[in-house]
């Protein structure tokens, strides 16, 4: 029986949830992203803050005290519409870290090659050693979390600091540069109005996932302590480093670099090389690059955690085989989960990196992400929408204004989800190929979501005679 499984210890308590959702919910990468369309991505990512992570906090904390059983949105887009939805939801996030994890290294194996100075930086265009760093780095992560949390949440610990140390270290020597030498970027009145273009718009869809990762823990319901109590009080901490991070992040790499000269894949430590250069400290990027290079590992093993739990918590309702129910015999962990999870992460690595170079692949990667995890997003928008009308009861964290305020952040939530979707399935501006880039983009996608529906019919048919009295 699936109430007879042993199911992983509660090992989080409030500082270590916070730092989750901090090494989840910062990625460096994203610093450069927006830094690259110049001042006008400070406005996008305030805008972002109010339409999408606000709305999906607010969801969050809702539905996670609705349901505060191990399985996140999988439970509740299952509760609000059925099994055959709560199963594409489950697997469209769980598929979109595949591309994620190949794509998070790719933009770690750009920083890491700073930890060796200048002796490093020939390899900065060589897919052979873009892939083989993500495969090894993929390996390391899917070893630690069989293991399990209690080791695995020093290293997301550890990778929260590697996120917003650096951070603090270029947003310091950006203000520093910019005081004794001016600011390498023009701040005018007009340079922060967005530009209303398609790929600039299409970065915008970048930004809002960047502030993505409230969702994570979710998924662990089970390994935290009182989530009911520990949710609501964990997100407010980790928000307030997120939001200022990124904004304050971009601002300082504008003062160090012009936005035209911010590379996606290197830009925050390339900032903070300038900086450093300038400021006559140079040795500070090497501990800089180290610290960006360990802060995503620990980001990259989260995100492992937390999606591996999606195929554990399915395979206890018995739509996937029972070997995805079980845990290790010695670490409690959903290890035949995570080992899946990290090959297919694997399989992508290579997919990606296939008929490109380092920066096409990167770019495929990312919108292949971002469109498979926008999907089950707009889901669990449409899920609060769709579950206001059952009683709350007193354990219910509900809003100010009740049924009509979490309706309308909802409905913001997804409108501002619908749009991302849209504008991520259009390639880079700088893509060489944009076809192949695009059929890639939707291919794969669809590829992900056609097997999902295959794989719950066939899992249906298996437990039918099961069910049967």
């Amino acid at each position: 029986m699936a109430g007879a499984e042993p199911h992983p210890p509660k090992v989080m308590g409030v500082v270590d949830l916070a730092m989750f959702y901090i090494v989840t919910g910062v990625s460096l990468r994203w610093i450069a992203t927006a830094a690259a369309i110049g001042p006008s991505s400070i406005v996008v990512w305030m805008g972002a803050l109010l339409c999408f992570y606000l709305p999906l906090v607010l969801a969050i904390v809702e539905l996670s005290s609705r349901y505060p059983q191990e399985g996140g949105l999988y439970i509740w887009t299952r509760q609000a519409f059925g099994p055959y939805v709560g199963f594409m939801a489950g697997w469209s996030y769980f598929t979109s870290n595949l591309p994620y994890f190949p794509s998070v290294f790719y933009f770690d194996a750009g920083n890491a090659l700073y930890i060796g100075g200048t002796r490093w930086l020939y390899l900065h265009n060589s897919p052979l050693f873009f892939m083989t760093f993500a495969l090894l780095a993929l390996l390391f992560i899917t070893v630690i979390n069989i293991v399990g949390l209690r080791f695995g949440r020093w290293l997301h610990n550890l990778g929260a600091v590697g996120m917003w140390l650096p951070a603090l270290i270029v947003i310091a020597m950006g203000g520093m540069a910019w005081w004794n030498f001016g600011s390498a970027t023009n701040f005018t009145a007009q340079s922060f109005v967005p530009v209303f273009d398609i790929q600039h718009m299409i970065v915008w869809s970048t930004i809002a996932f960047a502030l993505s990762g409230a969702e994570t823990a979710s998924f662990m319901s089970g390994e935290i302590r009182d989530p009911r109590r520990t949710i609501p009080r964990a997100l407010p901490i980790a928000g307030v480093v997120i939001v200022t991070s990124y904004v304050i992040g971009t601002f300082a790499v504008l003062l160090a670099m012009p936005s035209a000269e911010v590379n996606t894949l290197q830009g925050l430590i390339q900032a903070g090389a300038v900086a450093a250069g300038r400021l006559g400290a140079t040795w500070i990027v090497v501990p800089l690059a180290l610290l960006i290079t360990v802060g995503n590992l620990g980001a990259a093993s989260g995100f492992l955690s937390c999606s591996a739990r999606i195929p554990f918590a399915v395979g206890i309702d018995r739509l996937l085989p029972p070997v995805f129910a079980k845990v290790h015999p010695r670490w409690g962990t959903p290890h035949v989960a995570i080992l899946v999870q990290g090959g297919l992460g694997g399989v992508f690595c290579v997919l990606g990196q296939a008929g490109t170079g380092v920066k096409g692949a990167y770019d495929v990667l990312v919108s292949m992400g971002i469109i498979a995890a926008f999907l089950p997003f707009a889901l669990v928008f449409l899920a609060v929408i769709r579950l206001q009308g059952q009683p709350s009861g007193v354990v219910v964290t509900r809003l100010p204004g009740g049924r009509f305020t979490s309706t309308l952040f909802a409905c913001i939530g997804l409108a501002t989800t619908v749009v991302a979707l849209v504008l991520a399935g259009f390639p880079a501006a700088d893509e060489p190929n944009k076809l192949l880039a695009v059929i890639k983009i939707i291919g794969l996608t669809t590829v992900l979501l056609g097997s999902g529906t295959l794989i719950y019919v066939l899992g249906r048919r298996s437990a039918l005679p099961e069910s049967a009295p």
